[in-house]
């Protein structure tokens, strides 16, 4: 199973519809808090996601690879320094990885009060891009207020590596 399932229509609109608009972030939020198997303070990219959506109404059995791709995308950005602030309203929170960084910005999100709510793309590098053969994650903010308020949604694009087709 190649990475476009992840890419596709159902999926990015099953995920988004945990995450947006608010009023569905408020009930996310909620669920996580009423789970066992989560602890929303020390949050992590890719945990909630079985919580929020069971594994029998993700698109085309995309449930049985997710743990696995999850798991290869953490340790990739794990091994990328990070630069960039958390957001315009921390600019003193700089994650040491790109992985750390990802997780800090979920965490904001599922947090925050009240929840900023998150739209996530999933993507996968073309050949000539730099880099193509690792994840990379694209985080952009939206502020309604000015830079130094909390931001009202998160754009998250994680960009996976490119796969040349198997002969």
């Amino acid at each position: 199973m190649g990475m476009r399932v992840y890419t596709g229509k159902p999926f990015k609109d099953l995920m988004n519809g945990n995450y947006y608009p608010l009023e569905n972030m408020k009930k996310s939020v909620k669920k996580l808090k009423a789970s066992e198997n989560i602890h929303l303070p020390t949050l992590e990219y890719g945990q909630y996601h079985l919580i929020l959506t069971p594994k029998s109404k993700w698109p085309q059995g995309s449930a049985k690879h997710w743990q696995k791709e999850k798991g290869r995308a953490r340790v990739d950005l794990t091994s990328q320094p990070n630069t960039t602030p958390l957001s315009k309203d921390e600019p003193d929170v700089i994650p040491l990885t790109r992985c750390a960084l990802l997780d800090a910005c979920v965490r904001k999100c599922f947090n925050s009060e009240p929840p900023i709510p998150m739209k996530t793309h999933i993507i996968t590098h073309v050949p000539a891009d730099r880099d193509a053969d690792r994840h990379e994650i694209r985080l952009e903010w939206e502020y309604h207020n000015g830079d130094d308020e909390p931001p009202t949604l998160l754009n998250l694009t994680m960009v996976c590596p490119h796969k040349p087709p198997k002969s």
